[in-house]
């Protein structure tokens, strides 16, 4: 019997949707971690009698600050700037930055949660943050990213360095970006250190970094089929979006021998019967990379390939689903599409990308699911191991690198099964956040009341 001051998940609930009023999707993370978690912690009441889940749900810090900058035309534009600096527990705070219209306060508290269990998961010394601004890079010309990316970094910095706070790329934040806000932060720190993770490979970047997230899911989804008896060869996969995670997760299912059928936009949704071979797919990153243009395009490229407009990949007959666009992107009926068509296996590519009720249908129909902060770890893995290789003053090649990506994520598959593990099933969800969970938790115990 737990010795908590709270009940039941539904009774710490309430608490935390009155503390956080109209944090929806911080709401759903937070549940979804104590839900499955609420047995182990009863058995182990030395978390209830430390106060853990009320000190781990709260950030160690939130900064909010407006960033003035001025557009092509000599307008001045203001937008709003945050990091939360959620626990520190394992080590700096590590987490990306985002630019996108919808972030809030909610997104990134969601965000910043799932990563401290995240980066726990990869085993490297690593806190959880995360931050962003509702600036949208869309449609700004390189001159107008770089003057938001200086305003941006000028109050960033104060509360960032390389042993405090290493901020990485996310939505809308790419190598660009990253420099320009590097640039910028040397500018004002007068010194060359290894503040941000997603440095171009000239001037302190990691090979593999750009792979690495995408590429991690996919070798995630192989430890789970090859625990099945197995493998992805000859399998087709949907994959969500055309940025960075899903076309290093085409290229990684190519490599493996599966193929990929499904890539998407803001705008709709290609299925290619086909195939996304290697030629589509570098025609893909020219387009997304370099011409920042739609993936209709695609569609009017190729023969045979359908465009679905304002819709989704769930609808396709496929083996594999990878969602690897934004948060709650698939829900329940689109879950069951999925199943309805053949769907064995779900690994999340983005962050909380399907809806609790698409989890509890993954759940209920013994489908192999792996969550974000389990699936997409091998971003921030190789991020971690970046900040090793500036700490060093040296890099690895692109086969230690990815050897090493690869070896995390078995290891983080071994810590889900070993948690996870409920007769002849495997509950990712529960092992994810069990094993996540313990790292922290005992450190946080360890560290004393701060």
């Amino acid at each position: 019997m737990s010795k908590g001051k709270y009940t039941s998940v539904e009774d710490f609930m309430d608490y935390v949707k009155e503390n956080n009023p109209g944090q929806e999707e911080f709401h759903q993370a937070v549940e979804e971690v104590v839900a499955s978690i609420w047995d182990f912690l009863e058995d182990n009441p030395k978390y209830f009698e430390h106060n853990i889940l009320e000190r781990i749900i709260e950030p160690e810090r939130t900064v909010s600050f407006r960033v003035p900058w001025r557009d092509d035309d000599g307008n001045r534009r203001v937008n709003r700037g945050f990091r939360v600096e959620f626990n520190s527990a394992l080590g700096p705070y590590k987490g990306g930055l985002r630019f996108h219209p919808t972030v809030n306060r909610s997104i990134l508290k969601f965000l910043g949660f799932e990563q401290i269990f995240k980066n726990s998961l990869t085993g490297l010394p690593m806190g959880g943050g995360k931050g962003g601004s509702d600036f949208d890079p869309k449609g700004k010309s390189d001159d107008e990213i770089m003057k938001f990316c200086q305003s941006f970094m000028s109050e960033l910095f104060r509360h960032i360095g390389p042993n405090t706070d290493v901020p990485a790329g996310d939505i809308g934040v790419g190598g660009r970006e990253i420099g320009y806000m590097f640039g910028q932060y040397k500018r004002l720190k007068n010194e060359f250190t290894g503040v941000l993770t997603g440095k171009d490979t000239k001037w302190g970047g990691s090979l593999i970094r750009p792979e690495a997230t995408g590429y991690g899911a996919v070798y995630f989804a192989k430890e789970m089929l090859n625990n099945q008896g197995e493998s992805i060869e000859g399998k087709r996969v949907a994959i969500s979006g055309s940025g960075n995670v899903a076309q290093f997760a085409t290229e990684k299912i190519l490599h493996l021998g599966g193929k990929p059928v499904t890539l998407s936009d803001s705008d709709g949704a290609i299925y290619d019967p086909n195939g996304i071979d290697e030629d589509k797919l570098a025609y893909v990153k020219e387009l997304k990379n370099v011409q920042r243009g739609r993936i209709r395009e695609y569609a009017e490229k190729y023969d045979d390939v359908e465009y679905w407009e304002k819709e989704r990949p769930w609808s396709a007959e496929v083996e594999i689903a990878i969602p690897s666009a934004t948060q709650n992107e698939l829900n329940a009926e689109e879950a069951e599409t999925l199943i309805e068509n053949g769907c064995q296996c779900i690994v999340e590519g983005a962050n909380m990308p399907s809806t609790a009720g698409a989890i509890e249908v993954w759940q209920n129909n013994d489908i192999l699911y792996g969550p974000g902060k389990a699936v997409n770890a091998g971003g921030v893995a190789v991020s971690g191991l970046e900040m090793s290789q500036n700490s060093l003053r040296m890099s690895w090649d692109r086969e230690e690198v990815d050897n090493k990506l690869n070896g995390i994520m078995k290891n983080i598959h071994e810590i889900c099964v070993e948690h996870g593990q409920e007769g002849d099933s495997i509950d990712y969800v529960k092992g994810a956040n069990i094993g996540g969970f313990i790292k922290v938790a005992d450190s946080m115990i360890d560290q004393g009341l701060v």
